[in-house]
């Protein structure tokens, strides 16, 4: 059974392996021993922490297989962005040209360096080792943030956002940064890649243009990944798109990647969530439905999916394995919270 839980100190080594696994584009995750150990800190600060309201706290999950002890995933969650450190977008725009006299009327798209998204959530880090790419298992990494966040919602904001990984080659280099880094940087994309995954984001304001960018100044290369995503990220991308999620003219100022949106209590996963009480079985055949639940704790968060679950509709009931049980960390009567993951 695969089981998700907080990280942990212990879990250090498989997330550096993570983190190397993740390559270019992958900021969150940067192969640094002293940052990835700051992150498994804060992460475990946060969940030790009574909030009444998202601040700096940062929350990192790790999918963890029960039979081997093996660490096959990660996902996280920031619970207010651009509080501590800036978060830089460009929002796209249209600027109109009209000269009446001359009968000349041109719309044309800008680029303009913004922080819009600062205090919102935002949901990142989600990585699958390849071994696991089959089945619901990253369908299950990417929405069961959403039940975290349903059963906590009073540690997250109503916005929630997410950076999807924009286009670049297999040696980590974007046209869009090709651009930039030709008119205002002197620096490669992976090494400006790796300076903002250390959080050391003071070049973007030393060196980044101040005034809107005019898209049809760009090369053809850069004009066409605006708002493109990577093809690894495009199933991600789709699955958020099912949740609600939008993009709104905001990209990524590196590799002009989207960023899509959603407000909380709108996201499919969220509204189609229910809790209820549990009822232990001993053994439970496998089902029509896979469901994907969690219990409602912080620290000793947990969450799992089954098909070996019960749920009766008309009364209410949700009948579990005592396995299940026993890797939620729940017994007879607690509550969970869950949804259908997946029906045939």
């Amino acid at each position: 059974m695969l089981v998700l839980r907080p990280i942990r100190g212990d879990d250090f080594a498989a997330l550096k392996q993570i983190a190397i696994e993740s390559g270019h584009g992958f900021t969150s995750l940067p192969v640094d021993d002293e940052l990835l150990q700051a992150k498994i800190e804060r992460s475990e600060r946060s969940v030790d922490k009574h909030v009444n309201g998202p601040g700096d706290e940062g929350y990192l999950f790790v999918l963890q297989d029960t039979e081997s002890g093996d660490i096959v995933g990660t996902t996280g969650i920031e619970a207010a962005v651009g509080m501590s450190v800036p978060l830089y977008h460009y929002r796209r725009s249209t600027s109109v040209h009209h000269s009446p006299s001359l009968d000349v009327y041109n719309r044309v798209d800008t680029l303009s360096m913004c922080n819009d998204y600062t205090g919102c959530s935002e949901i990142c880090t989600l990585f699958l080792r390849e071994p696991y790419r089959r089945g619901l298992t990253g369908r299950f990494l990417s929405r069961i943030r959403f039940l975290f966040m349903a059963e906590h919602s009073d540690r997250f904001s109503d916005t929630i956002i997410a950076e999807m990984r924009g286009v670049s080659d297999e040696h980590g280099h974007s046209p869009f940064w090709q651009w930039l880094q030709q008119h205002f940087f002197s620096i490669e994309f992976p090494q400006a890649d790796h300076l903002v995954g250390l959080g050391d984001k003071t070049f973007i304001s030393e060196l980044m243009p101040k005034y809107p960018i005019y898209v049809n100044l760009l090369s053809e290369a850069a004009q066409a990944v605006i708002g493109q995503v990577h093809d690894n990220t495009k199933p991600a991308l789709r699955l958020l798109q099912r949740e609600g999620f939008e993009h709104r003219g905001y990209v990524d100022l590196f590799d002009a990647g989207p960023t899509v949106e959603a407000k909380l209590g709108n996201i499919s996963t969220v509204r189609q969530s229910k809790v209820c009480p549990i009822l232990i079985k001993e053994q439970l055949e496998p089902q029509a439905t896979t469901w994907a639940l969690c219990n409602d704790k912080v620290a000793d968060f947990r969450a799992i999916f089954s098909d070996a679950v019960e749920y009766c509709d008309i009364k209410h009931q949700l009948y579990i394995s005592a396995e299940a049980a026993d890797t939620l960390g729940v017994s007879q009567g607690d509550s969970v919270r869950f949804f259908a993951l997946s029906s045939r």
